[in-house]
């Protein structure tokens, strides 16, 4: 092992990214900054190194669990587990930059917004976006996880938290973990009682958006509303 104190301060990971800033620095060196520190055979850039080549792919980081990274030597509950917390906690930065002051009223909006919330789910998980009465943003609410048809999406849960925000219209979204958009059957018979329950209440459903691998269907854009 090269004991990282014997790395030259110009070289190490924090010292690097006061002086020169994080896009200077390389996969290794981030993951080296969030571990901290090494175990006894390794020092922490080591670490770093061994995690990345069983990934493979720095994109992977995003799938790997906490009881995987504790398999690799050096990396512990504690680490592993901040290692995940500081990835979820970068996902949401870029993800939610101030939703409020973004104009969901397209289904190619909702389709940018809610990609990058739903790209990587395992789950199918059902989103509503209540809207006021000039359609502008009031709050969004996952309402189900799970396979999404009727008998599972509970309408009075949709339309209780819509009086409760007083919305006068929503949106629903949910995505497709198979990566395919088009809509299923089920899919097309919960849009249709929402949109006849929606009538009733004086709640309109605008359009239901379905997302999948890197692709979108709007019952919208495709006259299904």
């Amino acid at each position: 092992m090269n004991k990282f104190k014997n790395i030259s301060d110009s070289d190490k990971p924090r010292e690097r990214l006061y002086n020169y800033g994080s896009e200077y620095l390389s996969n290794e060196e981030l993951i080296a900054i969030i571990l901290k520190t090494g175990s006894k055979k390794y020092n922490v850039k080591e670490v770093a190194l061994s995690l990345l080549s069983v990934l493979g792919d720095v994109e992977k980081l995003k799938d790997i669990g906490i009881s995987s990274l504790m398999k690799i030597d050096g990396i512990g509950k504690v680490k592993a587990i901040e290692l995940k917390a500081a990835l979820e906690l970068g996902k949401r930065v870029y993800m939610t930059k101030s939703i409020d002051k973004i104009k969901l009223n397209t289904p190619m909006a909702v389709y940018r917004y809610f990609n990058m919330l739903l790209r990587d789910k395992k789950q199918e998980y059902f989103y509503v976006v209540y809207l006021d009465t000039k359609n502008n943003y009031i709050d969004k609410k996952c309402l189900f996880i799970g396979t999404i048809n009727f008998s599972n999406i509970h309408p009075r849960e949709i339309f209780k938290e819509a009086y409760l925000l007083s919305a006068t219209s929503f949106i629903c979204v949910h995505n497709h973990p198979s990566g395919d958009a088009s809509p299923s059957k089920e899919d097309k018979i919960t849009t249709m009682n929402l949109k006849e329950i929606g009538l009733i209440h004086g709640i309109n459903l605008i359009d239901h958006v379905i997302i999948g691998y890197n692709s979108y269907y709007s019952f919208k854009d495709n006259n299904e509303m």
